[in-house]
């Protein structure tokens, strides 16, 4: 089964930072629960896995991520990343993330991710709207600890001063100096809660 997502995230932080962390794959991976870069294989390939927890069992999930294209220019990344269990599902992830600054305040920009999810196995049967529901709500914990890494970083925009010198004090942005406290696995009921509202949504919608 496969579901395509695209979605656009507002960002109250510079440009410049958002891009030194996405361009960073084991500090960007450390903003998704339950990702970890394990291993680096080459100059572009990574080993990793991903933790999701329901009540004391937790399940590892291991496989690989390659970056296919890095554009500093564009601030644009592309990255493929594959997976499995040991229960036989298997999941592959297309995705396409850029940063674009926002001309109208220098202190903010738009992370911009494109991505195609093909799952197979047991997560296949819970439909393609039920997947969509679960994968935004990940991507939206991913993104509040991207902001947060990122607003941590050295240097920074404001609005009123958009293009400081390297010599002169830099004002920080809002929540620097702090670290996102990241889950170290997914939290595995949130999820089935997300498919199950998900499931008597749909089925109301049908009664209706």
């Amino acid at each position: 089964m496969e579901v395509k997502l695209d979605k656009q995230y507002p960002l109250d932080v510079d440009a410049t930072r958002a891009w030194t962390l996405l361009s960073d794959l084991k500090a960007t991976a450390a903003c998704m629960p339950g990702a970890e870069i394990t291993e680096q294989l080459s100059d572009t390939s990574y080993k990793g896995g991903v933790k999701v927890k329901v009540g004391p069992a937790v399940a590892q999930f291991g496989g690989t991520v390659d970056v296919l294209e890095k554009v500093d220019a564009e601030r644009r990344v592309v990255m493929r990343g594959k997976g499995a269990d040991k229960g036989g599902s298997s999941a592959s992830m297309d995705l396409t993330a850029t940063i674009v600054p926002d001309p109208a305040n220098p202190a903010h920009c738009v992370l911009h991710g494109s991505a195609a999810v093909i799952v197979n196995g047991k997560f296949a049967q819970f439909g393609g709207r039920m997947m969509v529901q679960v994968s935004e709500m990940i991507l939206g914990q991913f993104v509040d600890n991207f902001r947060q890494a990122a607003q941590a970083l050295p240097g920074g925009v404001t609005q009123a001063d958009p293009s400081p010198s390297a010599s002169a004090p830099v004002a920080a942005a809002p929540g620097a100096g702090t670290t996102p406290r990241v889950a170290r696995e997914i939290n595995g009921l949130a999820i089935v809660w997300a498919l199950v509202k998900g499931w008597f949504s749909g089925l109301l919608g049908k009664r209706a």
